[in-house]
């Protein structure tokens, strides 16, 4: 494959493709002492052949949390978060529009409670991109929401919204452009202060370490909208091994 071809494989969520992403995200004035948090995400993607028309694309995400302190008495936290597990049921076959729909569930894998909520939690998720052969944009959107299924542990309730637009333009010796912010919701708030909304964008290349495709990529982005206490800016760093079938 080209690195084209292989860029826009890294950039379709749904790919036939087994990878390895390691996404760094750091947010710069978290909290009342206005710290930084870092989060890095490991991201497993593993595809499952149903039959010669069906794909499953699993998709893991863990975070590595380090949560600096939220008070003048209080200290700073790492360790893990809460683990939220996707699998998207995809045609095999897609023509230029390609969708996956399918469970996402999250976890309380957090090693503590400034880390995460500690129930089980449920919902849809869907995807939707348009990838057509020789333009070299690659466009889309993800979408989920997640219920909590349980409310007697640490965090209580939650109803918690995903959108992850994204687009792409890729030339041809695998650089590109890209910009693929995460836009959140907390239903359970008040309407002034739910949902965190950020604009902004950045690179990525694709290389090789002997014969082994690697993605990465570096982005910042501002919020116009957050949450009291949210941060105002996050920097994205992003390298994803592949292994290409």
């Amino acid at each position: 494959m080209s690195a084209e071809e292989l860029a826009k494989l890294a950039q379709n969520p749904v790919g036939n493709l087994i990878s390895l992403p390691f996404q760094n995200n750091t947010n710069l004035n978290v909290g009342p002492e206005k710290g930084t948090q870092n989060i890095l995400n490991i991201q497993p993607v593993l595809p499952i052949s149903i039959n010669s028309d069906w794909n499953i694309i699993t998709r893991t995400i863990v975070p590595v949390i380090w949560m600096p302190s939220l008070g003048p008495n209080l200290e700073s936290t790492d360790g893990i978060g809460d683990t939220v597990f996707t699998a998207f049921l995809s045609p095999a076959k897609p023509g230029r529009w390609i969708w996956g729909a399918g469970p996402v569930v999250q976890a309380p894998t957090n090693t503590s409670k400034e880390l995460g909520n500690g129930n089980w939690g449920l919902g849809p998720s869907f995807v939707l991109l348009h990838l057509e052969h020789g333009s070299p944009w690659v466009y889309g959107a993800l979408v989920n929401n997640l219920w909590s299924l349980t409310h007697d542990k640490h965090g209580g309730d939650y109803n918690n919204g995903l959108i992850q637009p994204f687009v792409n333009y890729n030339f041809k010796d695998g650089f590109y452009l890209t910009s693929a912010p995460i836009l959140t919701v907390d239903w359970t708030v008040d309407s002034d202060n739910r949902w965190k909304i950020p604009l902004g964008g950045g690179m990525g290349k694709i290389f090789h370490f002997c014969k082994l495709p690697v993605n990465t990529q570096l982005a910042a982005y501002y919020n116009v909208a957050a949450p009291d206490d949210g941060a105002d800016w996050q920097i994205r760093a992003q390298v994803q091994f592949m292994f290409p079938k």
